[in-house]
């Protein structure tokens, strides 16, 4: 510790910052579904979801050498204002899709941070090329593609388990699997994320000459690290939660349990692997997969596209504004500080931001202003409606459909082309009105006579 530089106490302190937006950024992961069907409370699950993510921090190490030593050469030349440039990079593009509440991918921000200010300042050899190909862009294909296929299998598995069961015989354990599922997962993510910063923080080290190169990460980074990522956990993300839990699909307790399910199991397994992949990719994946897997559930595909966009964005536009920042912080102690002060500007403007239309645990649940089906919804529909009950599988009623849900599908669908939600009253008019009943009886014994 005696030997740490300025420089590199001033990377270490970034990366804790980093780690800090990278817990209230991906609290959603563990949590969105959770709040969402009201298994938790929004400030049980966060404290719960934050307290497993430090606990997870000390289960491995295998993401972090990935990161010190798998990605980035630390043997061609890498100075501390390199990575302190690509932890801006990240920390910038993080705030920025947080406030746009969209599940961006943290590691990947760090990722294309870190990959962007070495090509600027080293160059192509600064950069293990087959690294980035293999434990980087294939899993961020593959990873949300099995969840998701994981997620829709467990979820129709589910409802055919339970079809025959009342929905008030299965709420109490659906409630304690999405407890137990929403645990998992952020055990994990702390397995996964947490040790991204620990591999930052021991890749400064190293480049400062502080520790030996391809060093495991000491306990203070790990404990320092999971602290960080903990905190940021605990005071929520709450305007991705909304997004995840509400934007994407309509999940019930059933969906919120499978979903869950599905991604802790992958990202467990990649964590063991040494994959550093995005635990955001991994349980929107999960979320979508469980939309797809209930009969008749929609997912809301503008939303998803939208995500998708931001994802094949993360890599280039934080390794772009890495770039920026490495180019000026190789200017020296100047550079340094300009980048310093330029950081704190941008992201103290995002917050003030925010403030104008906050979302906080008070009104994560209120949800997204509903959008129409587009074209797949209405296909997925109208060859699997939807059924009324979300466990029974009864057919739906008057009752069972909520009046706004029939406003909005007459909105969406004015003509009828797509039947989204039949209405119970232009179904059958008669059985709709049976006060009318006897009357019409009566007319047409009239009519009869008459005739």
């Amino acid at each position: 510790m005696e030997h740490i530089t300025l420089l590199i106490g001033i990377v270490i302190v970034t990366a804790l910052v980093f780690d800090f937006t990278n817990g209230f950024h991906d609290t959603a992961n563990a949590m969105a579904t959770t709040i969402s069907t009201g298994a938790l409370k929004p400030k049980t699950a966060v404290a719960m979801s934050a307290a497993l993510n430090l606990l997870g921090a000390f289960l491995s190490v295998e993401v972090a050498k990935t990161i010190s030593g798998g990605i980035i050469d630390e043997t061609a030349g890498i100075r501390p204002e390199v990575i302190f440039a690509g932890l801006v990079g990240a920390i910038v593009w993080n705030l920025v899709t947080w406030l746009a509440g969209l599940p961006s991918s943290s590691s990947h921000a760090l990722f294309g941070g870190l990959i962007g200010a070495t090509l600027v300042s080293v160059g192509a050899s600064g950069v293990h090329g087959g690294a980035v190909v293999m434990k980087v862009l294939i899993p961020a294909v593959a990873a949300p593609i099995v969840a998701g296929l994981a997620s829709m299998a467990a979820t129709r598995l589910t409802y055919r388990l339970a079809r025959d069961r009342a929905e008030e015989d299965t709420a109490k354990g659906y409630r304690a699997g999405q407890i137990a599922s929403a645990a998992l997962v952020s055990l994990a993510h702390g397995t996964n994320d947490a040790q991204k910063t620990m591999g930052v923080i021991t890749l400064a080290l190293i480049t400062g000459g502080v520790v030996a190169p391809h060093a495991d990460p000491p306990l203070w980074v790990i404990a320092s690290a999971g602290l960080a990522i903990a905190l940021g956990t605990y005071l929520g993300g709450w305007r991705i939660i909304r997004t995840m839990g509400k934007g994407i699909t309509d999940i019930q307790p059933p969906q919120g349990f499978a979903a869950q399910t599905g991604a802790a199991a992958t990202i467990l397994a990649s964590s063991h692997l040494g994959f550093a992949l995005s635990t955001t990719q991994v349980c929107s994946g999960s979320v979508m997969g469980s939309g797809l897997g209930r009969k008749g559930g929609v997912v809301r595909w503008s939303t998803a596209g939208r995500m998708v966009v931001a994802w094949g964005l993360t890599l280039p536009a934080a390794g772009l504004v890495a770039a920026g920042a490495a180019l000026l912080a190789d200017q020296g102690d100047w550079g340094i500080a300009t980048v310093a002060v330029l950081a704190l500007a941008v992201c103290g403007a995002i917050w003030m931001a925010s403030r104008r239309k906050p979302v906080d645990h008070t009104n994560v649940n209120e949800g997204p202003a509903a959008e129409p089906a587009g074209v797949v919804t209405t296909a997925l529909q109208a060859v699997s409606p939807p059924p009324a009950g979300p466990v029974t599988g009864e057919p739906a009623t008057a009752a069972t459909i909520p009046a706004p849900a029939v406003a909005e599908a007459r909105l969406a669908d004015p003509v009828g082309a797509a039947p989204v939600i039949a209405d119970p009253v232009i179904a059958d008019p008669v059985a709709a009105r049976p006060h009318e009943k006897h009357g019409t009886g009566r007319r047409a014994k009239a009519g009869s006579a008459a005739g």
